[in-house]
């Protein structure tokens, strides 16, 4: 019988995932690594799956010639060389395997820094130069030092046992690492990442890199640090400034730093960091254990199969794990949950409890679970991890210490439909509510506060005491800035109480503006979000 599917790898896989694959002749299996791009258009539009590594750029013009392609497969963590949203608007599944490589990496980051720290690489090159000398490579001990920690997900927290195991004291950035989550794992959770800096001894980075982490160690934070720090990175080139630390590590306010990752990779032959004695550095390696490998392979091929063959959908980055007909269904709520969620992330404060989820109408008494993973999901992707997915979500956010609950109500509201998601921490509750008006999102109500805002583009939120003349007054500090209203929503629950006012705007207010609301004694909050 000739197989129904045909899957096309191009940069290589575990032999078990191969077999996985092949297993029931229900899809057959072309190997084709080192494609050029001319080469892959050429033959992609041949082939229902296309299972990469980091190699292959899976770009717009290949997503284009993909004319039966149902699903990608990035065996490996992440999914930066593949064109999501191409993807999407073609209706293909992208899928990764999160969490595949996390003992590998993190192995390797607790290597790196032990090799930076006893001078490993620098010794065995003066022993294989058939040198005896010991004075020069005199290192340091780990025992007793503080390890700073960026990034808590799923990498960071395997480098903090391995790290509190070794004896030192782990100190550690995480927007939504919870304070009770830290504690479990011994952990001291630091608010800012400036302010981390300063205790430590040794730095890992463990963040994606997004535009607010692009350069996030760069000449001016790494004054910040410690005199003699040393840096590992791991994660994603860009996140550690080269040109900066080439001249920290020169001037000493750096004493080693090891790296895996480059802004450019492979980097240039004549990459200045590559001369320095005191820089250990390899080519990618995060994830090259056999153990690792042989297991993303068969992850993603499992996925491939299982989708293909039943429709079943499995770490999917751009779709919910449901099927079509259901899909079509949800779609305009989770939409709608998308959005709220990013709302609420941006007003929370940084670092979550719990997050509860409430459903009111009969359309969510068929299965919440995809809107509930949705907004979990979108809600943990304003922390930087960008390997969340409707999948994951939940045991990420367990992982994080936050606690989700979900749950229907029968009362009375004043619409057929409607979502609150609502967050508590510590010092205070936050909580949106949206609905559908003609299949479209809204947002309806604010901490209580009733509001009814399209949920789209630039938004602006100020709580203020209410009293005569604010809503002029703003409308001139934004025009004076050249910043155009496009719609406004006003809400107070008693005249002279707090007032809440959210505006749509076309562009961007500036810092200026911002910091001229805010001198206003009776203004009590801004807050800008971008859906």
């Amino acid at each position: 019988m000739a197989a129904k599917f045909k899957a096309l790898i191009t940069d290589g896989l575990a032999d078990r995932g191969v077999e996985i694959l092949i297993r029931d002749g229900v899809i057959s299996v072309d190997k084709k690594p080192g494609l050029k791009e001319e080469e892959l258009l050429q033959i992609i539009g041949d082939y229902d799956a296309l299972i990469v590594r980091s190699q292959t750029k899976v770009n717009a013009k290949v997503i284009a010639a993909a004319k039966k392609l149902k699903v990608v497969g990035r065996a490996g963590v992440g999914v930066d060389n593949v064109d999501t949203e191409s993807a999407t608007s073609r209706g293909i599944i992208v899928m990764n395997t999160p969490g595949g490589n996390t003992i590998a990496t993190a192995e390797l980051t607790f290597t790196m820094m032990m090799a930076l720290t006893r001078k490993i690489p620098q010794a065995h090159a003066s022993m294989v130069a058939g040198k005896w000398d010991r004075k020069s490579f005199e290192g340091t001990e780990l025992y007793g030092k503080t390890l700073g920690i960026i990034g808590m997900g799923r990498i960071g927290s395997e480098v903090a046992r391995r790290a509190i195991a070794f004896g030192m004291r782990v100190v550690a950035f995480d927007p939504f690492l919870s304070l009770s989550r830290a504690k479990q794992m011994q952990v001291e959770l630091i608010d800012k990442v400036n302010d981390l800096l300063p205790h430590a001894d040794y730095i890992t980075v463990h963040t994606p890199l997004t535009a607010e982490t692009k350069n996030l160690l760069n000449s001016q934070t790494l004054k910040l640090c410690k005199t003699g720090v040393r840096l590992v990175n791991c994660a994603r080139g860009g996140l550690i400034n080269e040109t900066d630390l080439y001249e920290a590590l020169q001037n000493g306010q750096v004493a080693g730093a090891a790296l895996d990752v480059y802004e450019k990779e492979p980097p240039a032959e004549d990459l200045p960091l590559r001369k320095l004695p005191n820089v250990v550095l390899t080519p990618h390696l995060g994830a090259s254990t056999a153990e690792a490998q042989e297991s993303v392979g068969i992850e993603v091929a499992e996925q491939i199969f299982d989708y293909l063959t039943t429709g079943t959908v499995r770490n999917a980055v751009n779709a919910p794990s449901v099927d079509a007909k259901t899909l079509a269904i949800l779609g305009p709520h989770l939409n709608l949950a998308d959005k709220l969620a990013k709302i609420l992330a941006q007003l929370a404060p940084k670092r979550v409890d719990s997050l509860q989820i409430t459903f009111w109408g009969k359309v969510y008494d068929e299965d919440i679970r995809p809107i509930a993973r949705t907004i979990v999901k979108s809600f943990l992707e304003s922390a930087g991890d960008n390997d969340v997915n409707q999948v994951n979500a939940l045991s990420l956010a367990e992982h994080l210490g936050i606690k989700i609950e979900t749950m229907k109500n029968s009362e009375d509201v004043n619409y057929t439909e409607m979502v609150k998601i609502s967050v508590k921490s510590a010092e205070r509750e936050i909580s949106v509510c949206g609905t559908l008006f003609a299949h479209e999102p809204r947002l309806v109500s604010v901490n209580g506060k009733n509001v009814e805002v399209t949920p789209e583009g630039i938004l602006f939120f100020m709580e203020n005491t209410d009293r005569p003349g604010v809503v002029g007054w703003l409308g001139t500090i934004m025009g004076k800035h050249k910043v155009n209203i496009a719609n406004m929503s006003l809400s107070r629950i008693k005249q002279g109480g707090h007032a809440l006012t959210v505006l749509n705007l076309d562009s961007e207010p500036t810092a200026e503006a911002l910091a001229e609301i805010r001198q206003d004694k009776d203004i009590l909050n801004v807050q800008v979000v971008k859906v």
